[in-house]
């Protein structure tokens, strides 16, 4: 899925090293990718993400979880970078 409504993936980066996450007890999410932790996501914006997540997950979605994580570490390109000339 690629343009306005969905991310794409072309090169297939996400599903070769995916993204893991998981809840704590304090409404906190820990995002990690290759066994490194990223990204601590907390409060509003941690409980947005986890409902997003839990939906991905219960439709079986995994290139949308992945692509939710992407977003959440801000390791996401938006397909509008241009390269520079020279």
């Amino acid at each position: 899925m690629a343009g306005r409504r969905g991310a794409s993936d072309e090169r297939g980066r996400l599903v070769d090293d995916p993204f893991a996450w998981r809840a704590t007890a304090a409404g906190q999410l820990l995002v990690s990718r290759g066994g490194r932790h990223v990204v601590t996501v907390g409060g509003a914006e941690a409980a947005r993400l986890l409902a997003r997540l839990e939906r991905a997950e219960s439709a079986g979605d995994e290139p949308a979880v992945q692509h939710l994580l992407a977003r959440a570490t801000g390791n996401y390109r938006r397909g509008n970078e241009r390269r520079g000339r020279g």
